[in-house]
């Protein structure tokens, strides 16, 4: 994939939303876990092109000063005065007898926090320790996380998968083995991991509500690892806003997970087809219906349909599914009403969605899951089908900084009209029956008599 950890926590919407330079991932980056969480604050505050302040709720060893251009010992917010413009400025409070940096004080913190604001500088938390280990339970004073994070990054070293739970590899292994459900000593397997860090009592503790919760599947080192981190990731995706799969040591992020709605569009009035072709009946189901389902069978979520012309019957088409029903009472002012009303029904935290039109039924998932594996490993804006290596179809996949200009469509323009406009990857696709479309009469009698499910 090529991206930096910067690059993708600048990537994340909420992130993105709220930073006021577009040279630092958010205000406030809060790290927590273990398995190279130092490493990667370290790594991140390097390549952030701004001066950068990093402290701790816990402690830091001092042997981690080399890594910052100045430290500043503050027990009162007095001592912020002595902050400068430096790369990367480390403020603690003062060691202790083993050689260990202390924790700063709320009140020196939230004084960090005003001048980090103030100067647009970011500020990266280390907010618990994990004595070096891959991974690691919190105990119960764990995590010192600031009630003002906006971002918090859980970190597991995924070197631990197939080593035995055990002091060694793992901090709190007691803790750990009661979240997980292994026994001590135990294997450590991707989706043990995945319980501890899905739970309210491990990976999530104490995360504020407002903050968005970023999972980081560090050390993806082997080609075994990278596919272990994968099928983690569908095991997190509802625990986390965005899961960043990377290589320890070489700040390079692999993948990008993040939530994907499905936006079924189905509010046009077929007036050249002469009925609803929403409503055709395919396989037997609605062709809607079979729309809907291969969104969700992908894993997009949200899936909305819009509903518009022949909105009541759409809507009996496709109910107890699990989607969201928008209707496009201005359905008539063309395609781009509909985009728009798909877009507005989308939650804050989506970082991408995948359009499907309601006539094309042989789309299969399989299909729209190629989409979302191609965003994930390659920063494109908008990820589109190639047919047979010369014909761009549908579905296309649209991430969030396409959003306003999808908006700003009007008419029948869709979203190829913003193509040029952005960075296209292309998914090569051999099979160019799912392109089908039904324009006529004749084509959904084709449809039907060359049905092969």
């Amino acid at each position: 994939m090529g991206l930096t950890l910067g690059t993708a926590l600048r990537m994340l919407p909420r992130a993105r939303a709220r930073n006021r330079d577009e040279g630092s991932p958010s205000s406030s980056v809060t790290f927590v876990g273990a398995g190279g969480k130092t490493a990667s604050i370290f790594a991140l505050a390097r390549e952030l092109p701004s001066p950068t302040l990093v402290t701790t709720t816990t402690h830091m060893g001092a042997w981690q000063l080399d890594q910052a251009d100045a430290h500043i010992v503050a027990e009162t917010p007095a001592a912020l005065v002595r902050l400068g413009e430096r790369k990367i400025t480390i403020v603690t409070g003062p060691a202790d007898a083993d050689d260990r940096l202390g924790s700063v004080t709320p009140e020196v913190l939230h004084s960090l926090r005003r001048e980090s604001l103030a100067h647009v500088w970011p500020l990266l938390i280390e907010a618990d320790g994990a004595g070096q280990r891959l991974l690691k339970a919190p105990g119960d004073d764990e995590p010192q996380i600031p009630s003002f994070a906006e971002v918090v990054v859980v970190v597991a070293g995924l070197r631990a998968v197939g080593r035995k739970l055990d002091q060694e590899s793992v901090h709190r292994p007691e803790i750990f083995a009661g979240l997980s459900g292994l026994e001590l000593n135990g294997t450590i397997t991707g989706d043990a991991i995945c319980r501890v860090l899905a739970d309210g009592r491990g990976g999530l503790k104490r995360i504020p509500a407002r903050a968005r919760r970023v999972a980081l599947l560090n050390q993806a080192d082997t080609p075994e690892l990278q596919a272990e981190a994968r099928k983690m990731v569908h095991l997190l995706r509802r625990s986390y806003d965005a899961i960043l799969v990377a290589t320890a040591g070489t700040n390079t992020v692999h993948a990008v997970h993040e939530p994907c709605a499905g936006i079924v569009l189905a509010a046009g009035g077929a007036s050249r087809f002469g009925r609803p072709k929403q409503l055709l009946a395919w396989r037997g189901q609605p062709l809607v219906r079979a729309a809907a389902q291969a969104a969700i069978t992908s894993g997009l979520s949200p899936v909305i349909v819009v509903t518009g012309a022949y909105g009541q019957q759409v809507e009996t088409a496709v109910r107890h599914l699990p989607i969201t029903i928008t209707r496009n009472e201005r359905w008539q002012d063309g395609q781009s009403s509909s985009i728009r009303s798909g877009l507005d029904a989308t939650p804050a935290s989506i970082g991408s969605a995948v359009f499907l039109l309601a006539d094309q039924p042989l789309v299969t998932p399989a299909v729209i899951q190629a989409l979302i594996d191609a965003h994930s490993s390659e920063p494109a804006a908008i990820v589109a089908p190639l047919i047979q290596g010369d014909r761009r179809g549908n579905p296309v996949l649209f991430d969030r900084e396409t959003f306003a200009d999808l908006r700003a469509l009007r008419g029948d323009d869709g979203g190829r009209a913003i193509f040029s406009m952005y960075r296209v990857h292309f998914v090569l696709w051999h099979d160019d029956q799912f392109a089908r479309d039904i324009d006529t009469q004749e084509d959904y009698r084709s449809l039907l008599e060359n049905d092969q499910p």
